[in-house]
């Protein structure tokens, strides 16, 4: 025999005890939800701030969709083990499978580019966004809190901290009529102490007129770096500065 209640599960067979089990209003499933879409916005705005892959509505969706798979692994299948007593699940199974299909998400946000591996970082954040969706799915408030906290402070404090004392990898394209000025910008470069992890160059002819557009990855202090080298480009005459990136 059962009895279901909107408060209270309970569950009556002839050869087993009584089995009390506290089911949550439908009030408290979309706070769970509630609060765990407002995490991860916050995460997401955070990298709306910074111009990355995933911004706002990426996380606010991960961190709701999260929460809701954890309460439907949790409750969602109440009704049908009511009718059918010997029939036991495994809570955690849907809610395992959430990071199976975040890992697929974030690997869309990984780009590698002219030697240059960008998104890990949000795709990190995309990871512990869904990590926190399941725990305050859950109903652990306070942890699922404190770990967005975390974040945005691991994000935020790191950022200063590389900004000025860090490293940044990038690609310079500029252009020279000779080879003699591209020749002084590359021993310039290197006497500087910048790291030169590649360069091309390839040669135009117009009307008679040789172009050589080289494109060189360094590494370089984020401190204003584009800045610098525009700065320390200008040193140089004849050669042009098409783009940093």
């Amino acid at each position: 025999m059962f009895f279901v209640s909107s408060r209270v599960l309970c569950t009556f067979t002839a050869t087993k005890p009584l089995e009390l089990m506290i089911f949550p209003s439908n009030m408290e499933f979309v706070l769970r939800i509630f609060v765990a879409a407002i995490l991860g916005g916050a995460i997401g705005l955070e990298r709306e701030y910074r111009a990355k892959e995933a911004g706002f509505r990426t996380h606010f969706l991960v961190g709701l969709g999260s929460a809701l798979f954890m309460v439907l692994s949790q409750y969602g299948f109440n009704a049908a083990l009511s009718q059918f007593a010997h029939t036991s699940f495994d809570p955690s199974r849907i809610a395992s499978q959430v990071v199976t299909g975040i890992g697929f998400i974030g690997a869309g946000t990984i780009i590698f580019q002219k030697h240059v591996i960008r998104g890990l970082t949000t795709a990190a954040g995309l990871w512990v966004t869904s990590a926190i969706g399941l725990t305050a799915g859950a109903g652990l408030y306070l942890l699922s809190v404190a770990a967005t906290i975390m974040v945005l402070l691991c994000l935020e404090t790191m950022n200063i901290i590389l900004r000025r004392f860090g490293t940044r990898q990038i690609a310079v394209t500029f252009s020279s009529h000779t080879q003699e000025s591209v020749q002084r910008v590359l021993d310039s470069l290197q006497s500087a102490d910048v790291e030169i992890d590649s360069y091309n160059m390839s040669q135009q002819d117009s009307g008679g007129n040789k172009m050589y557009t080289v494109t060189i990855e360094m590494k370089i202090k984020r401190a204003d770096y584009q800045r610098h080298v525009l700065k320390f480009m200008r040193e140089f005459n004849g050669v042009s500065v098409k783009s940093i990136e």
